[in-house]
C-alpha cells in the first residue's frame, strides 16, 4: 500500500468525525437519542444544507441530479478521469439511530478533509455521495436514489408515489431541490471508477467477535410482498363461525404456514411481518380486511427462489371464503462485492493495524445498485449491541474512526491506481 495513502489515514481525526456527526443528529432529534429526518422532509432537507455548507467552507465541487442525489468532490489532478466514490444516506426510519447511513456520509466527508489536510492531490477525483431515500420509510421503495441512479427503476414510475399523508413525492422532491438552486444537475450513470461505502454493521458479529472491520463479502437477497385479504365485516356477537368471512382468522392461517416455510436450520434465512394493518380495529366487529407484508431474505438465489414460487400458493390456500391479493413489492437478488476491492480493504485495515473479518451484510444498502456499475465494497464498523434502526443505536467513537481510517486509506489507493 502507498505511502501517501497511509498518510492520509492517519489525518483522519476522531474528534472532527465525532462532532460533525453530532451536528447531523440535532436535525430531527428525537428524546430518546435517535433521529427521525425522513426522506425529502423539512429535516432532510437542513441536512443537506448543512453538509453543503460544510463543502462549500472547504471548497468541494457539488452537485446533485433529479432525484436530489448530492455529490461532492475532492477534485484530482486528471479532471477527465472517473471519480473514486464513497457515500452513504441522510435519511433515516421514523424512529431511528443517529449513525445509520450518516456515518457513511459524515465519515466520507472527514475522508474528503484528511485527503486534503494530508497535503494529498490524488489522481482521479474523490466523490462523496448522499443518496436520497435510502431507508424508505416515507416513500417506497428504499434505496430510490440509488437504484434510479444505476437505472434498475425509472423516475416516472416514482414520482407518483404517495406517502402516509398523501404527500406525492414529486412535491417533496420539487421542495428539496429548490433548497439548493444554485447546484448543477448531473445525468444518472455517470462514470465512477469505484465506490466504497462505510456503515456499521447493523448486527452484533464485529463486536462480539472483537474485530474492527468487517469486510463486506456482498449484500444477502431482499424480497417484499403486500398480501391483502378481503372478508366480510359482521357483528362479534350474532355471526355463526359458519357464516363468517373472517379475514384476520385467514391471515393467521397464512403467517402460521409461511413461518413453516421460512423455517431453515441454519438460522440464515430471514423472515418478518413487518407491517400489519387490521380493519376495521372495532373489538365488536369481525375484521373484514387484513394488509401485511412479507420480508424475506437470504444470501443464495436458489433458497430465494424455492420460496418465492411457494408464497403466493400458500397465501391462496387459506383464502377460504375470503379473497386474497399477493403483489410483489421489491426484488432484490444477491450481490456479491468486487474481489479486488475486497482485498484492498483487507490490506488497508492490516497496514493500519485493525483486526478485521469477512462477513455478508443482510440488511440492504446503496453499494447493492451501485455495484452494477462499478467495482464496489464495504467497510463496516461494530454497533453496541447490534441494535440498529432503534433510537439506543450507537458506536463507540474509536471504531468510527477505525473505519474510516481504512477507507481513507482505500479511497487514496483507487484514485492513484
Amino acid at each position: 500500500m502507498q505511502s501517501e495513502s497511509i498518510k492520509a489515514a492517519k489525518n483522519v481525526d476522531q474528534d472532527r468525525l465525532w462532532k460533525r456527526l453530532m451536528s447531523m443528529a440535532e436535525i430531527g432529534a428525537l428524546p430518546n437519542g435517535g433521529v427521525n429526518r425522513q426522506a425529502l422532509s423539512n429535516e432532510d432537507i437542513l441536512a443537506r444544507q448543512r453538509i453543503i455548507k460544510w463543502a462549500k467552507d472547504l471548497d468541494f465541487q457539488i452537485e446533485t441530479d433529479e432525484i436530489a442525489n448530492l455529490f461532492i468532490r475532492l477534485v484530482g489532478s486528471n479532471t477527465s478521469a472517473p471519480p473514486v466514490s464513497t457515500g452513504s444516506h441522510l435519511d433515516s426510519q421514523p424512529r431511528g439511530g443517529k449513525f445509520d447511513g450518516a456515518f457513511g456520509v459524515i465519515g466520507g466527508f472527514e475522508a474528503l478533509e484528511a485527503i486534503r489536510c494530508a497535503g494529498i492531490k490524488p489522481e482521479s477525483s474523490i466523490e462523496l455521495i448522499a443518496w436520497t431515500n435510502e431507508e424508505g420509510g416515507r416513500f417506497q421503495p428504499g434505496v430510490m436514489g440509488s437504484s434510479l441512479f444505476a437505472g434498475d427503476i425509472s423516475i416516472s414510475d416514482q414520482l407518483d408515489v404517495k406517502d402516509a399523508d398523501g404527500v406525492k413525492l414529486k412535491d417533496a422532491l420539487s421542495d428539496t431541490l429548490a433548497s439548493t438552486p444554485d447546484l448543477l444537475l448531473r445525468p444518472f450513470k455517470s462514470p465512477m471508477k469505484a465506490y466504497i461505502e462505510a456503515h456499521i454493521e447493523q448486527g452484533p458479529i464485529l463486536e462480539e467477535t472483537k474485530n474492527k472491520i468487517g469486510v463486506v463479502t456482498g449484500i444477502q437477497g431482499l424480497y417484499w410482498y403486500g398480501v391483502e385479504i378481503i372478508g366480510q365485516e359482521a357483528h362479534a356477537g350474532t355471526t355463526p363461525e359458519s357464516n363468517r368471512h373472517d379475514a384476520l382468522q385467514t391471515a393467521i392461517s397464512i403467517i402460521q404456514d409461511l413461518k413453516q416455510l421460512m423455517h431453515d436450520e441454519t438460522d440464515t434465512v430471514r423472515f418478518t411481518i413487518g407491517k400489519f394493518d387490521c380493519e376495521p380495529g372495532s373489538p365488536s366487529t369481525i375484521p373484514g380486511r387484513v394488509y401485511f407484508t412479507i420480508d424475506f431474505r437470504h444470501p443464495e438465489q436458489k433458497v430465494i427462489d424455492n420460496i418465492h414460487r411457494k408464497i403466493t400458493p400458500i397465501c391462496n390456500k387459506h383464502a377460504g371464503v375470503c379473497k386474497v391479493n399477493v403483489s410483489q413489492i421489491i426484488d432484490c437478488p444477491p450481490v456479491h462485492f468486487d474481489e479486488d476491492i475486497m482485498e484492498l480493504i483487507k490490506t488497508a485495515a492490516s497496514t493500519i493495524g485493525h483486526n478485521h473479518l469477512l462477513m455478508p451484510s443482510g440488511a440492504g444498502h446503496d453499494a447493492g445498485h451501485i455495484s452494477k456499475l462499478c467495482p464496489t465494497g464495504m467497510i463496516f464498523v461494530p454497533c453496541k449491541g447490534g441494535v440498529s434502526h432503534n433510537e439506543l443505536e450507537s458506536s463507540e467513537p474509536e471504531d468510527l474512526v477505525s473505519g474510516i481510517q481504512t477507507l481513507t486509506a482505500c479511497l487514496v489507493e483507487l484514485a492513484n491506481k
